[in-house]
């Protein structure tokens, strides 16, 4: 609906809002002691895809998988305050961050779990994908510059997207998306770096985007036949799209290589407001074995600290 922020409206906001350079010590009076408590805690990178058990709070969770939060929801704050605040919450992650960016969470002892490759119009990353040849000219150098840059930076997963169909046939348009692919998958493969393409609604908010359904996905995930390639599951856009969240998760689990969450309707918090079962969802993928990422990306409509400490607790399972 018109009057819902998006993820491009919120980027083009944040951009203009917070677009100079930060200063951690400047933003949240950290000098001293207290920056060098900040920066403490930096994980091995070497272990950012490890499946290390979430045990926080004493919960005694068995759950492998880590939680992140994406960036533009929550545009009203900077990035280095994001990434304190992410850390007082027990977040691992905060994402959907450009490669000039991807330094900022580390300092807060925190990764950025899903990375954005640099491309020349950020606006339209998600209408212009791999879906033309066209794009191809400027998407694969695009890429071949980010993964290397992720592995470096410790950052284990970088978005894509299939782009809008414009009147294009789904098979061509997957075929056409694993022959742009193609040429990166051996360098993902040797950097350790995963390429995950974005399930996105086309019925509401991104109107005749290509990869709207998980099926469409997964054969192209089998077509390029990497662990290096996989879906980046959106259980909000997916529900609008399918349903059937937790059957087509449990069915699928071995092509999905992250987590975006929302509420149904609206992309709002994910409690008991909005029709998703969240706390069902997240033991699903428990028992799936995931030991990646679920990141928070709804656009909170209360105080935006209290409803992402909800989230997080409804999500530890």
């Amino acid at each position: 609906m018109s009057s819902e922020i998006t993820r491009r409206e919120a980027v083009k906001r944040a951009a203009g809002m917070f677009g100079g350079t930060l200063s951690v010590p400047t933003i949240l009076g950290l000098r001293g002691p207290d920056l060098a408590d900040a920066k403490a805690g930096v994980p091995d990178l070497a272990n950012a895809e490890t499946g290390r058990a979430i045990e926080r709070n004493g919960s005694g969770s068995a759950a492998a998988f880590k939680l992140s939060v994406t960036r533009w929801p929550f545009h009203q704050f900077t990035l280095d305050q994001l990434s304190q605040m992410a850390r007082e919450l027990g977040l691992d992650s905060v994402e959907l961050l450009e490669p000039d960016e991807w330094a900022v969470p580390k300092r807060y002892g925190l990764t950025c779990a899903m990375g954005y490759a640099t491309v020349p119009n950020p606006n339209t990353r998600l209408t212009q994908g791999f879906n033309r040849v066209e794009n191809h000219v400027w998407l694969i150098p695009a890429y071949q510059r980010a993964i290397p840059l992720a592995a470096a930076a410790g950052v284990p997963n970088v978005i894509c997207f299939s782009g809008n169909r414009g009147g294009l046939d789904d098979v061509v348009g997957r075929e056409t998306c694993a022959r742009g692919l193609a040429p990166l998958i051996p360098l993902a493969e040797r950097h350790g770096v995963t390429l995950c393409m974005e399930l996105l609604n086309s019925r509401q908010d991104h109107p005749d985007y290509q990869c709207d359904h998980t099926t469409w996905g997964v054969a192209l995930v089998k077509q390029l036949a990497s662990e290096r390639f996989k879906l980046l599951y959106d259980i909000y856009h997916m529900q609008i799209m399918e349903g059937d969240v937790i059957r087509t998760i449990r069915d699928n689990h071995q092509y999905i290589g992250h987590f975006h969450t929302g509420g149904v309707p609206g992309r709002h918090e994910i409690d008991g407001s909005q029709e998703l079962n969240y706390p069902a969802i997240m033991r699903a993928i428990a028992e799936t074995g995931f030991t990646g990422y679920v990141a928070q990306e709804f656009v909170p409509t209360r105080d935006p600290r209290t409803s992402l400490a909800e989230a997080v607790r409804l999500c530890r399972v």
